[in-house]
C-alpha cells in the first residue's frame, strides 16, 4: 500500500493532476513550509527543478551520443600509439600506415580534443597534461575493446613488425645470437633495433615510450614498469692456466695480490663484485676497466689478470685451452636477470609474442618466467 501511494504521490507531483496536490500546493503559496510535505516532487518548486534537470540532462546525453558517432574510434587507437612511441614515424611503423596518415590524425585528434596532445621538446613529442591523463584510461579501453572484440594474435610468420630493444653488452651475447636465428627460422618479417644504456636511462626509455624492452639487472623499478625474471646468474673467475702453476683454483689472498678487469659500462667500483669484496673488508687493484663483455676473456691469456664475471658470458670451451675457470674465494650474491617494459604495452599482442619468445629463450626450463 505504501509503494503504491509512493508512485501515486511522485506521480500526481509531476503532473499537478492530483487534487491532493493541489491542497499541498496550496500549503506552499500560503507560505507553507516544504517539510510538512509527504512527498518531496510534490513541492512545485522541487518538481520545478526535477524537470529542469531531466531536459537538461536528456538533452546532454543526445548531444553526447551525437558527437560520439561522429567520432572515428580508429583516432583513438592511433593516439594510443603516438603516446606509447611519442614519435610520428615510430607510431606510423607501429600502425602500418604513412608518416602523413598519422600526422593528419594527430592534427583531428588536437581538433577534438581541444589539446595539442603532444608537443616537441628537446627533439621528442611530449605529452601534455591533458595528454597523460587520458593514456592509462585509454589504454585500458582500447584493451577491453580488443577482448570483447576478440583480437586476433600476432603472426610472426606474415606480419611485418619492428621492436626496439635495450640491453647491455652482456645481455647482447646470452640472447642476440639464438634470438636471431629463431626469428630468421619463425618471423621473417620482424627487425630488432637494439641499443645499449645504463640501466637508469633504460628504464627511463621504457616508460617515455623510446624502446619496447629492455633485458638487464633491474633492483628497483618505477610504478608503471612490468617485470618478468627469465633467470638468476653467478659468477666465475678466469686466469691464465700457466700463471697458476698448476692449481685449477686460487685462494682470496692470491686473489687480492692479483690485478684485475673489471667489466662496468662506468668504470666504477659500484658492481656486485667489488660490492661484495668491501662487505667482508677487502679492496681489489683494478688494472684494466672496459664496457665490453665480449672483448674481456681474450685480455686474459698471457697475463697475471684476473677476470670476475657473469657466467654465461664465458666460452663454453674457455677452460679447455689456455685458461683456467673457477669460483670466486668469496661468495658473491647472484643477480636476476629481468626483461622489463611499461604497462601500456601488457595487451599489445605482438609484444606479448616477444616477450614469451624472450622467456623460452633464456628462462629456466623446469617452469614460466615469474611475473610480477
Amino acid at each position: 500500500m505504501a509503494e503504491e501511494a509512493a508512485k501515486v504521490g511522485i506521480g500526481a507531483g509531476l503532473e499537478g493532476d492530483d487534487g491532493a496536490g493541489e491542497d499541498r500546493r496550496g500549503k506552499h503559496e500560503e507560505g507553507g513550509e516544504c517539510g510538512h510535505c509527504f512527498f518531496l516532487l510534490d513541492c512545485p518548486n522541487v518538481s520545478y527543478q526535477f524537470k529542469e534537470w531531466k531536459f537538461r540532462f536528456i538533452t546532454c546525453y543526445i548531444h553526447f551520443m551525437n558527437n560520439l558517432a561522429a567520432v572515428d574510434l580508429n583516432l583513438l587507437v592511433v593516439l594510443d600509439a603516438l603516446l606509447a612511441e611519442r614519435h610520428v614515424s615510430r607510431a606510423a611503423i607501429r600502425l602500418n600506415k604513412s608518416q602523413p596518415a598519422v600526422s593528419h590524425a594527430l592534427a583531428r585528434l588536437r581538433t577534438l580534443f581541444d589539446d595539442p596532445l603532444l608537443v616537441r621538446h628537446g627533439g621528442q613529442l611530449q605529452p601534455t597534461v591533458r595528454a597523460l591523463d587520458l593514456a592509462p584510461r585509454l589504454a585500458e579501453a582500447l584493451a577491453q575493446m580488443r577482448q570483447m572484440m576478440g583480437a586476433q594474435a600476432f603472426d610472426p610468420l606474415r606480419e611485418r613488425h619492428v621492436f626496439r630493444l635495450a640491453m647491455s653488452d652482456y645481455a647482447a651475447l646470452v640472447l642476440l645470437p639464438r634470438l636471431m636465428a629463431v626469428l630468421r627460422r619463425k618471423a621473417p618479417n620482424v627487425d630488432l633495433v637494439v641499443s645499449q644504456a645504463s640501466r637508469e636511462v633504460m628504464m627511463a626509455q621504457a616508460v617515455d615510450g623510446e624502446i619496447d624492452l629492455a633485458l638487464g639487472v633491474f633492483p628497483a623499478l618505477a610504478e608503471d614498469l612490468r617485470t618478468s625474471l627469465l633467470f638468476e646468474e653467478d659468477f666465475a673467475c678466469l686466469a691464465d692456466a700457466g700463471s697458476l702453476r698448476g692449481k685449477g683454483t686460487m685462494d682470496l689472498s692470491a686473489y687480492l695480490e692479483r690485478p684485475h678487469i673489471l667489466v662496468a659500462l662506468r668504470g666504477d667500483t659500484g658492481n656486485e663484485i667489488d660490492l661484495a669484496l668491501a662487505a667482508v673488508g677487502y679492496k681489489r687493484r683494478i688494472a684494466l676497466s672496459l664496457p665490453h663483455w665480449s672483448a674481456a676473456p681474450g685480455l686474459v691469456p698471457g697475463t697475471d689478470l684476473v677476470l670476475t664475471v657473469a657466467r654465461r658470458i664465458l666460452p663454453r670451451d674457455v677452460g679447455a685451452g689456455a685458461l683456467t675457470v673457477f669460483d670466486p674465494p668469496f661468495a658473491i650474491p647472484p643477480f636476476a636477470f629481468r626483461q622489463i617494459w611499461h604497462r601500456r604495452r601488457d595487451a599489445d599482442p605482438a609484444h606479448r609474442w616477444l616477450r614469451d619468445l624472450i622467456a623460452g629463450i633464456l628462462a629456466p626450463s623446469e617452469g614460466a618466467p615469474v611475473k610480477m
